[in-house]
């Protein structure tokens, strides 16, 4: 695991199960020191307008308002999102917006935010233009992946580091507003520094992870941060609740439920209470609040060995490149055929009924979807643990990032709505797993529900040392919640 030291920052240590880990916390009242973190950075180039780029762009051109440090956004040529970038105050007048390799060439830290495979087929002509010792910005190790599996690598001379929030762009963005009122408040992220020639890596690393307006930010290392994140993605974030409420839905439905109550039993409860639950009291305290503690633990017991076999094997898949390959072979039949949406389902067609219905119905806690939910959610914990992750890793990416981003974000606007508007790189991975976790439910975990609980399994979860690892980690969350709005159209 990566040491983290400051010369700017003051760290701090955190007690987790087994020893400690080291961490910077945020806050705006550290942003005078991010030029002096920044060791002769001046211009900061973020090349990409997507949700982490339009909001990455921003809360670092607002952290260093008062300073000489200029950020710009770099487009490639007949990109249409440059009036969007142009309204939020980028403008080719103000030096704020260019071309993406005059950008790049113009910056010293410059911010790689473009689409996952298109910086797998693009990062020649941007490391071609960088000047010498110019900082290699990521917010994703997936470069990194591909780069080992072509026996290709960063350009030497150059410092390589990552920052990485772990929340959805919109919510970096959001909660960065938000800390206009509330101090520290923002979304979490990780660094990694894969390359430090001038020893300086760390310290620009902190400096960009505060100025996005991290609450805390945890040290990691490149490769340990995409593992986590692409796995994650395509199980408990992503590809994994979008497969339980599909095959809750169903199950409820075939049971009698009509189908506003099964979408309620199933998408609501996990989106709602669940989260909420998660997010204020922890993992445990979802189960005391289920109402039946012996149907959840039956739930439990059937869901968490299919999970986690399935998260194993999704780790493996990452960790040996073939999900990465998947994502840029993907890229090129994307090119001529578009990804239809995934929200096809008749489950989905009951969202706007069951949204109406929250001034006069609020869901409560279904404990079958709770216990199902929730091993799922530990199968992840467990898993990232064998593997050898930090625990400030594996509980943002199990659990933080999942109840205090992206949940919230679903309850707005429905799971397929989530879905079909995060990244590529994402959105593929939903759409390989989910249905694997689907038929892992229905044809699995449902059928043993019935089955008596196996209470050594319940006893494991109940004693997981990952509860005192979320506790560590919420004692640092700033007292905000995102609040989100549920769009007119969908």
């Amino acid at each position: 695991m990566s040491t983290l030291t400051s010369s700017v920052f003051r760290t701090e240590t955190m007690t987790v199960p087994g020893g400690t880990e080291t961490i910077v916390r945020g806050g705006r009242d550290l942003f005078p020191l991010l030029p002096q973190a920044l060791h002769g950075v001046r211009r900061i180039g973020v090349l990409g307008w997507g949700p982490q780029g339009s909001a990455q762009a921003q809360n670092l051109r607002d952290s260093l308002a008062r300073t000489e440090v200029v950020v710009s956004v770099g487009l490639r040529p007949g990109s249409r999102s440059a009036d969007d970038a142009r309204a939020h105050g980028f403008t080719e007048e103000n030096g704020t917006l260019g071309d993406w390799l005059a950008v790049a060439a113009d910056s010293d830290l410059v911010i790689l935010l473009i689409a996952d495979a298109a910086l797998a087929a693009e990062h020649e002509k941007i490391f071609a233009v960088l000047k010498p010792g110019t900082t290699i910005g990521l917010s994703h190790g997936f470069l990194l992946g591909h780069l080992q599996s072509i026996g290709s690598d960063f350009p030497a001379g150059h410092p390589v580091i990552a920052v990485c929030p772990k929340g959805m762009g919109d919510s970096v963005r959001r909660l960065y507003e938000q800390g206009a009122t509330v101090n520290g408040a923002g979304i979490n992220a990780s660094i990694a520094v894969h390359a430090d020639p001038d020893g300086h890596g760390t310290d620009r690393a902190l400096a960009w992870s505060i100025g996005l307006g991290s609450p805390y930010t945890f040290a990691t290392t490149l490769a340990d941060e995409y593992r986590s994140d692409i796995v994650g993605e395509r199980a408990i974030l992503l590809g994994a609740v979008h497969g339980l409420v599909e095959a809750l839905y169903r199950h409820f439905v075939i049971a009698g439920a009509d189908p506003v109550t099964a979408y309620e039993r199933s998408t609501e409860s996990i989106t709602g209470p669940i989260a909420r639950t998660i997010s204020d009291s922890g993992l445990a305290a979802v189960r005391a609040a289920a109402g039946d503690e012996d149907l959840f633990d039956r739930a439990y017991s059937a869901a968490y060995q299919p999970a986690r076999d399935l998260v194993a094997e999704i780790y493996d898949e990452v960790a040996e490149g073939t999900e990465l390959r998947s994502v840029i072979l993907a890229e090129q039949r994307l090119a001529i055929r578009p990804m239809s949406p995934i929200a096809g389902s008749p489950m989905w067609s009951h969202s706007t009924a069951v949204h109406a219905r929250r001034t006069s119905v609020r869901a409560g806690i279904d404990p079958l979807t709770a216990g199902l939910f929730v091993a799922t959610m530990v199968a992840q914990l467990d898993e990232f643990a064998a593997r050898g992750h930090a625990w400030s890793e594996i509980v943002n990416e199990s659990v933080i990032e999942a109840v205090d981003s992206l949940l919230p974000y679903m309850h707005a606007r429905d799971v397929a709505y989530m879905v079909d508007n995060c990244s590529r790189t994402a959105r593929l991975g939903t759409r390989r797993w989910g249905p694997r976790f689907q038929a892992a439910y229905e044809q699995i975990a449902l059928p043993r529900v019935d089955a008596p609980a196996d209470q050594a399994l319940v006893k494991q979860f109940l004693d997981n040392p990952a509860h005192a690892a979320l506790a560590a980690a919420a004692e640092l969350r700033p007292a905000v919640d995102i609040s989100v709005e549920r769009p007119t159209t969908t």
